[in-house]
């Protein structure tokens, strides 16, 4: 049966705004959460970028919903043997329901220490190193790891889970997918892409979990809705390899100055017909997706949970 969670932006919202909106999300019937890792926005229109870690201990006091990240960057920025220890206390304060969702990154928040910012092939080869690395680090043994990206020498997590945080393995095109199903425990992805879920099944993924997200933009006034949706998150119809190599916000901001608003309003729900909206989550469903995760993009906070509570959740469900 297809879970429907809630999808908490570090981007466009600051830790108390996100714990908030946990604790409303929970109260709403949402099942789950996914949070977002970055170190900048997309564009200062969307305007934060909280630390994640903290942003998830926090909610461990908040809401006893499931958590993941969607996703995180183990490769340049943070190294691998950090995120290990920060995924392993991020379980312990969830009680095990937790997973780290990975992905080989973004320049946009990658470049930051002024490391070069690798070929897509490479950045595959980091991230199944990194990901070799948290696993061996989760099992809390000595490790000592000497490889062709990381060097970790006699590290120790001590405090773990009972069990080993799962790790979903994100992939926007066939070789990200095929890369997911052979190494992760699930896939994170960013569209009801039927083929790419397929992929991840037949290249060793199989019945494991699959993970996407979607946003809507809640408003009474349609039009509204709209227009925050085109001045916040054009970016997300950027066409490309942009999103991955555009390294400032206003970068992004420039190229999405050449993206119409019409085609915002056509790739999300903008408004408050409940029809819409669940057309929109439902499309997931259709492409396999067991996992679907909404963010409201408008300001009207207290419409969403309302009207998923009362309406969109009950449909999709029924």
């Amino acid at each position: 049966m297809t879970t429907f969670g809630y999808f908490l932006s570090c981007e466009q919202f600051g830790p108390k705004e996100l714990v908030d909106q946990a604790r409303r999300a929970e109260a709403a019937g949402f099942d789950a959460l996914w949070i977002s890792d970055h170190f900048h926005p997309w564009n200062d229109e969307q305007g934060q970028s909280p630390f994640v870690w903290s942003v998830i201990g926090a909610l461990s006091e908040a809401t006893s919903l499931p958590v993941s990240t969607a996703v995180t960057c183990p490769t340049i920025r943070i190294h691998p043997a950090i995120v290990a220890q920060a995924a392993a206390t991020a379980a312990v304060q969830h009680d095990g329901r937790f997973v780290l969702g990975v992905g080989s990154g973004e320049a946009l928040n990658e470049h930051i220490l002024g490391d070069p910012w690798p070929s897509v092939g490479l950045r595959w080869e980091m991230l199944e190193e990194a990901v070799e690395v948290i696993r061996l680090l989760h099992r809390g043994d000595d490790v000592s790891h000497h490889g062709v990206h990381y060097e970790v020498s006699d590290a120790r997590i001590y405090t773990r889970p009972e069990q080993p945080v799962p790790i979903y393995v994100s992939g926007f095109g066939p070789q990200g997918a095929q890369l997911a199903g052979r190494i992760g425990d699930g896939y994170c992805l960013a569209m009801p892409d039927a083929e790419l879920v397929k992929t991840f099944r037949e290249s060793g993924g199989g019945d494991k979990p699959v993970q996407a997200g979607t946003k809507v933009s809640w408003d009474a006034d349609a039009d509204a809705a709209l227009s925050v949706a085109h001045r916040l998150w054009a970016n997300e119809q950027l066409p490309g390899q942009l999103a991955q190599t555009l390294p400032r916000p206003r970068d992004f901001a420039d190229a999405m100055s050449l993206v119409p608003r019409e085609k915002v309003g056509e790739a999300l729900a903008c408004g408050s017909d409940v029809d819409q909206h669940v057309t929109q989550l439902w499309c997931h469903v259709d492409a396999g997706i067991d996992e679907v995760y909404v963010q409201q993009i408008g300001a009207d906070m207290d419409g969403f949970f309302a009207a998923y509570h009362d309406e969109v959740l009950p449909q999709l469900r029924g």
